[in-house]
């Protein structure tokens, strides 16, 4: 009988850059850390930088003594890259004098590992690494993200608005917002709870997610029953469209609630669209909220698109 194995991948989170001119050192390094981790090597300092530049490698192995560019240079490089500053660099060096550690660790240096080295040794200190490489990524996530909902916070939300800003600027392609407030939300709290309050701004939040077709489109919780909407490369009559969708789809959705009746809301949603990148971030934001606020002028459970003739 014929049996089929198929190879398993295993899923290689972390990533390790190893960088020594004695291409041995590289090797040994390799067969000691690949089965963990996804590897690249190089033997110079310059092609050292290059590699992280496009790779991001989540650590770096570097040593010190190298020809034309050495591991002090490497690393002052990296710390002055906004982008390559933050990835923890462990010099592997024969180097032990406290002058030449003192020097590292000023430079930014995460840790050393001595030569000749062993595999327990550079195991367990790569490992030290990537622990508080996870745990500082959860905090980072978890300041990201609006403890309520589990969607994006506004502290998010700006990050990917000023991406999308530069993107939009550079491909001259349409952007819009949505800014969705509840209507009488507190008129909600007061009748049903702010437990209650608390379910049914959960229930929004899936409401507006599933409310989204594009994997691009990025949704927020902007600060207490309001949230934002961010379309990239969408037109006018496009964050209508997705607008109008949201309001409708609020207005009909379920929150669970002991007095079911009484349990339905309605949102309040003011648009903008930027056609060709010009103005401010601020007063693209700005002109959504003032279309917002017309919205409910309007008796609320509306859309209002603002246009360059609103003041």
């Amino acid at each position: 009988m014929h049996v089929s194995i198929k190879k398993m991948n295993i899923i290689k989170t972390y990533s390790i850059l190893i960088v020594d001119d004695n291409k041995a050192n590289t090797e040994a390094l390799k067969q000691i850390l690949s089965s963990e981790y996804t590897v690249y090597t190089t033997h110079c300092g310059k092609s050292a930088v290059e590699i992280t530049e496009k790779y991001l490698p989540d650590i770096i192995l570097l040593d010190i003594i190298m020809p034309e560019m050495d591991g002090y240079a490497v690393l002052a490089a990296l710390k002055n890259s906004k982008k390559t500053r933050r990835i923890p660099v462990i010099f592997i060096t024969g180097l032990r004098s406290h002058s030449d550690e003192v020097k590292g660790l000023n430079l930014g240096a995460a840790d050393y590992i001595f030569k000749p080295f062993s595999m327990e040794n550079v195991r367990l200190r790569v490992k030290n690494q990537i622990d508080m490489l996870t745990q500082l990524r959860s905090i980072e996530r978890l300041s990201m993200i609006d403890q309520l909902t589990e969607l994006p916070n506004r502290r998010s939300f700006e990050i990917q608005l000023n991406s999308e800003w530069a993107r939009a600027r550079r491909e001259k392609t349409p952007i819009s917002i949505l800014f969705i407030d509840v209507d009488r939300f507190k008129n909600y709290n007061d009748k049903f709870g702010h437990p209650q309050g608390d379910i049914a701004l959960k229930s929004l939040a899936v409401c507006l997610t599933e409310s989204l077709k594009r994997p691009g489109d990025f949704i927020a919780r902007w600060g207490g029953e309001e949230f934002v909407v961010l379309l990239s490369n969408t037109d006018k009559n496009g964050a209508l469209r997705v607008a109008s969708e949201i309001r409708e789809n609020v207005e009909q959705m379920y929150i669970p609630c002991d007095e079911v009746l009484g349990a339905k809301m309605t949102v309040s949603i003011g648009t903008n669209t930027v056609d060709q990148i010009c103005g401010t971030v601020n007063k693209f934001i700005s002109d959504a909220d003032v279309a917002l606020y017309k919205a409910k002028d309007k008796g609320r459970n509306t859309v209002v698109c603002h246009t360059a003739l609103d003041p």
